[in-house]
């Protein structure tokens, strides 16, 4: 129960971060967050009983600087909504490939990469999709979400009362 995860917001309610259920009951009992929402049953010690926050607020500005998220390989799948961007199988066995491969002069940049399958990524192997006669379902961007970090696959599929708090596409 304490390694279940926690949404955490800063002051003006965007999210920043997951925790997990000790570092969150941490930093509520230190008085450096609040709880919003308590979704996960509660904790009983000797003397208390503490609920176990789903979404906590920090109480202090936490400021974050502007500019775009880091390109990463997580990142990528959950930009292609973990879609092989060829064949448009959803899978979790995905590779990056390069539109433009880097043997061609191809970047290492959110506009030239994509989720691939493994039989797809083969196929196409150093050549652009053109020479491969392969078609992209859609062309690669970067991504439009404003959170700075990557919500995990898993957290995904069941928001619950996260839903509210994230803005995603």
């Amino acid at each position: 129960m304490l390694n279940n995860s926690v949404l955490v917001l800063s002051q003006s309610y965007e999210a920043i971060n997951i925790c997990l259920v000790r570092r969150a009951l941490v930093l509520i009992l230190n008085g450096k967050a609040e709880m919003i929402e308590n979704g996960l049953g509660y904790i009983h010690s000797t003397n208390d009983i503490f609920p176990i926050p789903s979404v906590i607020k920090l109480a202090y500005i936490v400021r974050r600087p502007l500019y775009g998220k880091k390109l990463t390989r997580f990142g990528v799948f959950q930009r292609d909504r973990y879609t092989c961007q060829y064949c448009a199988n959803i899978s979790h066995q995905l590779t990056i490939d390069h539109v433009l491969p880097r043997n061609q002069g191809g970047k290492q940049s959110w506009e030239n990469v994509v989720s691939a399958c493994v039989s797809c990524n083969r196929r196409k192997a150093g050549r652009t999709p053109k020479q491969a006669n392969m078609r992209l379902i859609r062309m690669p961007c970067r991504p439009r979400n404003s959170l700075p970090f990557n919500i995990p696959r898993q957290y995904l599929e069941n928001l619950g009362d996260w839903h509210k708090y994230l803005f995603l596409d």
